[in-house]
């Protein structure tokens, strides 16, 4: 099995040769973030998961650009970053519906024996290395708020 930085070099590679210039950029920015992260901790080599952590930021961030660019018409500079996002999903794990979500959440109260809001740090402790890079954390978060409100 192919570890995630050799997967992106690779796909460097590919798409260099298909001339794909968005693919070809976003990977560069992936690696690019990669380095800047090793280089800004004590110059060690990130794991998969430190880079699993990496691309998530990166997906985050181009969520929120689109937005701020959907509020602002810029429509054309939206849909460039969804394409982003979607080429970012291709190096994470299956995202779960919020189905899954809602389950593992219900889960996750049973397991902490959550009794109102005011556990909702508690809840999220456990959730959050549960599902890193599977769910995004603002729709956890909100599954969580939603769930411990009904108790």
């Amino acid at each position: 099995m192919t570890t995630l930085r050799e997967r992106l070099d690779a796909d460097l590679k590919d798409a260099m040769r298909a001339k794909d210039e968005l693919k070809l950029s976003v990977i560069r920015m992936v690696k690019s973030a990669v380095k800047y992260k090793e280089v800004e901790g004590a110059a060690k080599v990130l794991d998969e998961a430190e880079i699993l952590t990496v691309i998530t930021s990166l997906v985050k961030q181009r969520r929120d650009s689109v937005t701020e660019f959907t509020k602002a018409g810029r429509i054309d500079l939206a849909e460039k970053e969804e394409k982003e996002i979607s080429i970012l999903h291709a190096y994470m794990p299956r995202q779960l519906s919020a189905e899954e979500v809602a389950a593992e959440v219900a889960k996750a109260i049973a397991e902490v024996q959550a009794k109102s809001a005011k556990d909702m740090g508690a809840v999220m402790k456990v959730l959050t290395p549960r599902l890193k890079g599977q769910a995004d954390g603002k729709l956890v978060s909100e599954e969580v708020k939603s769930q411990l409100s009904k108790l």
